[in-house]
């Protein structure tokens, strides 16, 4: 049996051991090589799982117990010249076709000759991920070099005449050498799957211990391609896609498998993870393959329709749990209020855990599913959810405030200060137009019910039904934050010419607040404020306001603003 014949190396040639002992007619039938039994042993294994190459492989099961002992081990010695003995082999082969005439015994000993080159080239391939030493590395590159003699060979004698050619050409060793490179990786992916070494058997599940090794080991023998074996191939062979292809196509076989099984919420969230993060940012585009893969020919590991239906499961479980659990955080803080608890005191502040315990846990559930879902723009879905919880976070605060309860001033204080921190986090958080929009109007409604609470005076009518004292307490909390005189100035002049009745003793009194404000500075925005103080009402301004309010009230009630008790 010919080398070719033991490793089944392409489909066209799975019939090659019984076409060549079909040639008893034209010429005697050479003897069988003897299989050397270090590769023996690691291909026996592999017979379970024969597929469509694997019938040649089964043939060999019916070798001889003479045939199977094994031979002196091979030296990597004499493996270093295979390309010297490849190279001598067609001189020989050309000079013996060239000849008028030539015995048969010849044609045989060559033939046997180069089946025995096949075989050790073959063996050295096989050895790929063994291989550290240089002097192995060197075998690996002689063989290679091998097979493109072998190939250039198959080329002249193909522009030859027909019928000229030696029985044994072609050889084929590239495409032998493919087709070993995809057996070796099978075989290496049902190894790692099977591995139970290694930090991955912390993982929950044996789905994702699975799916960790075999990821480890695509990602481990890529880098040893491009780190230890890329130099032992000609740029043409482009091996690096080469068994980044091989390992894509069965990395991609066995997790189509393990999505068709029906995955818990877990392992449905961790396969979406290898597949939408861990394998094309970690591994195709760690540092030194970056640029070096043609990602686009990989294509992703999964189906779109079981991409689909994967991340389906994932957004409708992730959405289930952050509802559940902002729905609870709220009844638990709504169940506080109305038990008389005052908040807890944090550097002489009232402060309440709600907004950093939402936050954390809707960013928490962002930041995953910014790892495990390609389409970006659902997370709207997950916003939503906040959205709705800010809606009945303001109606609990509003029925709330209606009751009047005694701890109604130190819940409100607490929870102004959430408000803040909500309207940084969404501030801050990449959502859509819209929805950012609705949050902020929502937040705004919460700000105006604590500001209504704590500083509209009982004797106002009408304070709790008017909009437009939002738009002024915004105003004056305004006014009070910005340091730059001239933006003071341009926001004192806008609150003037929409509160006429905002007089300069009221214009004083908020200015006396502002400590960063020379004396200068103070006589500058005044005379500014008059200048340009409209000098009739008109029906478009809001009802007056400050000329209900006495200085020494008005200075009181913005101390309170400050949230400080």
């Amino acid at each position: 049996m010919s080398a070719g014949g033991l490793f089944a190396l392409d489909p066209g040639s799975a019939g090659g051991a019984e076409a060549e002992e079909n040639r008893g007619d034209e010429r005697r039938r050479l003897p069988r090589l003897k299989i050397p039994g270090k590769l023996w042993k690691n291909y026996a294994r592999k017979n379970h799982t024969a597929g469509p190459n694997q019938q040649n492989i089964n043939r060999t099961n019916r070798i001889t117990d003479e045939q199977q002992e094994e031979p002196p081990e091979v030296q990597w010695k004499e493996l270093e010249q295979l390309e010297e003995t490849s190279r001598k082999l067609i001189i020989r082969e050309e000079q013996l076709f060239s000849q008028d005439s030539h015995s048969e015994e010849e044609e045989d000993q060559l033939q046997k000759e180069l089946e025995g080159l096949q075989l050790q080239i073959l063996m050295a391939i096989q050895n790929t991920f063994t291989s550290s030493s240089l002097g192995e590395l060197e075998v690996l590159r002689s063989a290679v070099a091998s097979i493109q003699q072998q190939e250039e060979q198959d080329r002249q004698w193909a522009s030859r005449p027909a019928g000229q050619a030696p029985v044994w050409r072609p050889q084929k060793c590239l495409s032998r050498h493919n087709t070993l490179l995809c057996t070796m990786v099978e075989f290496r992916l049902k190894e790692a799957a099977e591995d139970d070494s290694g930090g991955a058997n912390q993982l929950s599940s044996p789905v994702k211990r699975e799916v960790c090794h075999l990821g480890k080991r695509v990602k481990e023998d890529l880098l040893m391609v491009v780190r230890m074996l890329k130099d032992c191939y000609p740029p043409q062979m482009d091996i690096l896609n080469l068994y980044a292809g091989l390992y894509h196509q069965r990395f991609s076989a066995r997790l189509t498998q393990l999505a068709a099984l029906g995955l818990e919420a877990d392992d449905c969230s961790y396969l979406l993870f290898w597949v939408n993060h861990c394998y094309p940012h970690e591994i195709l585009k760690h540092e030194e393959l970056d640029g070096k893969i043609k990602m686009a020919c990989l294509g992703s590991l999964l189906l779109q329709d079981d991409l689909n239906r994967l991340e389906e499961q994932y957004l409708t479980h992730t959405e289930d749990k952050v509802k559940l659990w902002l729905t609870t955080a709220l009844k638990k803080e709504e169940e506080s209020w109305l038990s008389g608890k005052t908040p807890e005191l944090i550097d002489q502040y009232y402060f309440s855990p709600l907004a950093i315990d939402v936050i954390q846990m809707v960013d928490g559930s962002l930041a995953d599913f910014r790892c495990v879902i390609r389409d970006q723009s659902k997370t709207e879905r997950i916003i939503a959810h906040l959205e709705s919880f800010l809606s009945s976070y303001i109606k609990s605060m509003e029925e709330f405030v209606k009751d009047k309860r005694g701890n109604i001033r130190s819940v409100m204080k607490a929870h102004l200060v959430c408000e803040e921190q909500f309207r940084e986090y969404i501030t801050g958080t990449v959502v859509s137009e819209q929805q950012k929009c609705c949050c902020m109007d929502t937040l705004s409604a919460l700000k105006d019910c604590g500001y209504r609470c704590l500083i509209c005076p009982s004797q106002l009518k009408g304070c709790s039904d008017s909009s437009w004292i939002s738009s002024l307490l915004c105003s004056i909390a305004e006014i009070l934050r910005l340091q730059d005189p001239g933006s003071v100035q341009l926001e004192l002049v806008c609150l003037t010419r929409t509160f006429p009745d905002l007089s300069d003793t009221h214009v004083l009194a908020l200015l006396s607040l502002k400590t960063g404000l020379s004396a200068a500075d103070i006589r500058s925005i005044r005379h500014s404020v008059e200048e340009n103080r409209p000098q009739n009402a008109s029906s478009n301004h809001s009802p007056p306001f400050f000329s209900m309010v006495k200085v020494k009230w008005i200075n009181s009630k913005i101390n309170q603003m400050g949230l400080q008790i």
